[in-house]
C-alpha cells in the first residue's frame, strides 16, 4: 500500500533509526517498500539500507522512481524522522478513505526552542509528505527533489506525530 521514500547523503544512523520505526509498518502490511536515494555518501548507508532491504540508488531520475514504487501512495520523509505510535492504523484509514496529500503533526515533546522557530521556515519534508502515487507521477520532473513535491500542495494534517530529523541530527 505504501513506498516510503528517502534521500540521503552520509546519514547512516539516521536512515537506521527511520528504518527501524518502518518495520512494524512493514510486519503489518502497510509499508510495502523502502526506496533510499544516495547522494555520494561515504559511510554505511548503502550497507544499513541493504541490509534493511530497501532499494537503494546512487543515480536516479525521479520519475522512474515513482513509476517503479510498488505503493499506490508514497511517504516522502527525511532520514532520521521517527513517526510515534499510531502512524500505521491512521495512515491505513487515511489511504483508503481520502486521495489528498497529508503530512504528520510535529511532535510536541521535541520542539525547537522558542528562538529558532520564529521567523525560520520549517524545511519541506520536516513533518513527513504523504501522498497517491498517480499525485506524484503527475507532478514529478526529471532532476527534481523529494521537497519539490510538496510545493503547491495543501496537505491535510495527521493526528499522528512525527519527531522531526534535526532531533537525530542534533543527538549525533
Amino acid at each position: 500500500m505504501l513506498t516510503v521514500v528517502l534521500e540521503c547523503q552520509d546519514q547512516e544512523s539516521e536512515l537506521a533509526q527511520t528504518l527501524s520505526v518502518l518495520v512494524t509498518g512493514a510486519v503489518e502490511g502497510l509499508v510495502s517498500d523502502v526506496i533510499v536515494l544516495d547522494h555520494g555518501s561515504r559511510d554505511g548507508t548503502s550497507r544499513v539500507a541493504d541490509a534493511a532491504g530497501c532499494r537503494f540508488h546512487s543515480e536516479w531520475d525521479i520519475k522512474d522512481i515513482v513509476r517503479s514504487a510498488r505503493g499506490e501512495w508514497l511517504l516522502f520523509v527525511e532520514p532520521g524522522a521517527r513517526p510515534q505510535g499510531g502512524w500505521i492504523d491512521e495512515i491505513s484509514e487515511y489511504v483508503a478513505l481520502n486521495r489528498l496529500p497529508a503530512r504528520f503533526t510535529a511532535s510536541r515533546g521535541y520542539r525547537r526552542p522558542f528562538f529558532q522557530r520564529i521567523g525560520r521556515a520549517a524545511p519541506p519534508l520536516e513533518l513527513g509528505f504523504l501522498m497517491p502515487r498517480k499525485l506524484a507521477l503527475a507532478t514529478a520532473r526529471s532532476g527534481m527533489p523529494l521537497a519539490e513535491f510538496v510545493k503547491g500542495q495543501k496537505p491535510r494534517k495527521l493526528s499522528s506525530e512525527l519527531i522531526p530529523s534535526w532531533v537525530a541530527r542534533a543527538a549525533r
